[in-house]
């Protein structure tokens, strides 16, 4: 029995070898795979906030002075550069600096303290990289802070333009919010530009507004499948992601299979030495 429970423990250790070599694997894709999906937020961005200025509210973009035009689109980019910054923060031992600069607010709508991102999400802590059960853990936190990212970029990018005056100033803040959660609001997707939400909201509280009933608006929703898709790198570096976590599950299933053995190994030896006639 000791012989037995000796090789299963040799299992166990070539396992979390393995595993700590998927790991590496894992944490350097996706340290490529984030290094371009900040790239490819920051085009996604300009190019969402171009169709909304040029096709969602184009008179109201035409009402803004040259140089109010050239500071929203300064603005917009810091945005993009900032998220694009703390997407790495994430797979990097040190955080990603960068001087925010000034955006200046001579003759404009907005103020450069607009031009930043909620730095209070969560940091996914680096795991024991030997253990799949807590890896697998930090890539599910890493994927759900992407994601999150990605949502307060929307919501700055809209907030951003509002106070530029291209989205109307009427529409108040729980409607940008559930511009950029639809699911969340009674609303009707309709048709567009990738990254934009084109929806018909119904609004309860009608004295809100000037129109009463149902109201259409335009408002940026970065969405990491569309962004995928619009960036073949991207989407490359997606499947190589996936291809390890294939290999990593299949590691965790015979990890978790050894340390059972290994249980049921120590627990028959253990009833052995305690059992008397």
């Amino acid at each position: 029995m000791a012989r037995a429970i000796e090789r299963i423990e040799q299992d166990i250790a070539a396992l979390k070898e393995a595993i700590r070599a998927i790991a590496v694997e894992l944490q350097t894709a996706y340290a490529s795979y984030l290094a371009t999906l900040g790239l490819a937020v920051r085009k996604q961005l300009i190019l969402a906030s171009y169709h909304l200025c040029t096709q969602g509210y184009p008179e109201n973009f035409l009402h803004l002075s040259l140089n109010q035009r050239q500071q929203l689109q300064q603005a917009i980019r810091k945005l993009g550069q900032l998220a694009a910054e703390q997407l790495l923060i994430y797979v990097k031992s040190e955080e990603a600096g960068g001087d925010e600069g000034d955006e200046g607010d001579e003759g404009v709508k907005f103020s450069s303290s607009s031009v930043t991102l909620d730095k209070s999400i969560p940091e996914p802590l680096i795991p024991d990289t030997s253990n799949p059960i807590e890896l697998a853990k930090w890539q599910q936190k890493l994927e759900e802070v992407t994601q999150e990212i990605l949502k307060k970029l929307s919501h700055d990018a809209n907030l951003l333009l509002q106070k530029a005056g291209v989205l109307p100033k009427k529409l108040p803040e729980p409607i940008l919010a559930a511009a950029a959660a639809a699911s969340e609001a009674s609303a009707e997707v309709m048709p567009g530009p990738p990254n934009l939400l084109n929806l018909v909201i119904e609004i309860e509280n009608e004295q809100q507004l000037e129109d009463s009933g149902l109201t259409q608006i335009m408002a940026i929703n970065l969405r990491l499948g569309e962004i995928e898709f619009a960036d073949v790198t991207l989407s490359s570096e997606r499947r190589q992601i996936r291809n390890i976590l294939v290999q990593l599950n299949k590691l965790g299933r015979e990890y978790q299979k050894k340390h059972r053995e290994r249980a049921i190994a120590e627990a028959e030896a253990a009833w052995r030495s305690s059992w008397f006639e």
